[in-house]
């Protein structure tokens, strides 16, 4: 049986993170690629050097795109973060240069690889990445629904004092201001959400949710969250690899779905072995279809400004 083998590209704190609970989980042998000289090498030796403690699997670090060969799954984490006061549509500019680079190392090294894109903006970038790479879209998809709805759950049970394991929510839409806590598809061990929370309250609790990411930047003042987005991703990573075909929000390509075409955002999917297997269509109200609808149509113009 050959060694499972993921590669992480960016060693910044969400992806040297997203390295460390790969390989704490012992999901694979794991590759952590950064153009930063000694900074992969540093970080991995330090994971390596936990490994007696935690039974972590084999770390590399390196500045090499060569040592990604084999690789079943890469993950993408490059790029700057975003700072206070920045747009979705600066960092795009910024960190469309990086994508670029990186893809055309992937598409030399690994082309058959799942390629999991956590840069921001990240549907925006899991869409140039896309087209990129010129795989076929079930193999190439952005993270950002399962951090939303990890947050989202997260503000649920911290109301309600209850487990987020009793908890199952979907967020879709893109990631960042526009996205959507479908109240009408959140429940509490099957009793729906309305029945134990007012209203007003779970409105706040779904402002909240669209403004987390944004509240943590503030705080950090020179980053940006690491923690969970690192959680949601190596999820992702487990389900791929053993093939537990796990339903996830993911950024993948619509043609057709919620009357959407050409375009990454947000949407329910199963995933396995083979990335993306199939999308799960909702129905969605008529406020719901258009807010969704209207958020894609923002997305579509940062790439039109990009010229992907």
């Amino acid at each position: 049986m050959s060694v499972r083998k993921v590669s992480v590209i960016g060693a910044g704190f969400v992806g040297a993170s997203t390295v460390q609970r790969i390989s704490e989980k012992e999901l694979a042998n794991v590759v952590l690629v950064d153009i930063a000289e000694g900074i992969p090498q540093g970080k991995a030796l330090d994971m390596k050097h936990s490994s007696p403690l935690t039974g972590a699997s084999h770390i590399k670090g390196t500045n090499n795109f060569k040592h990604i060969k084999d690789s079943q799954v890469i993950v993408i984490t490059a790029g700057i973060p975003r700072k206070p006061g920045m747009s979705r549509e600066d960092l795009a500019k910024a960190n469309y240069k990086t994508i670029s680079a990186i893809c055309e190392n992937i598409i030399k090294y690994a082309p058959n690889a799942i390629t999991i894109v956590v840069t921001n903006p990240l549907d925006v970038m899991a869409y140039a990445a896309y087209k990129k790479l010129g795989m076929h879209s079930s193999r190439v998809f952005g993270m950002g629904g399962v951090l939303d709805t990890a947050r989202y759950k997260s503000l649920l049970a911290e109301e309600l004092q209850i487990s987020v394991s009793d908890i199952s929510a979907i967020v879709l839409g893109e990631h960042g201001d526009k996205m959507m806590p479908l109240i009408n598809y959140t429940t509490v061990a099957g009793i729906p959400i309305k029945k134990l929370l007012e209203r007003d309250v779970i409105d706040r609790i779904v402002e909240e949710t669209k403004k987390s990411g944004g509240k943590i930047v503030g705080y950090l003042k020179t980053g940006s969250a690491y923690y969970a987005p690192s959680a949601a991703v190596t999820e992702m990573v487990d389900s791929i690899l053993n093939d537990k075909k796990r339903l996830f929000t993911v950024s993948t390509l619509l043609q057709g779905e919620y009357g959407i075409k050409d375009a990454f955002v947000g949407v329910p999917v199963v995933l396995g072995v083979n990335g993306v297997e199939r999308v799960i269509e909702l129905e969605l109200h008529g406020k719901q279809l258009s807010e969704l609808k209207s958020s894609t149509d923002k997305l579509k113009k940062q790439v039109k400004l990009l010229d992907i």
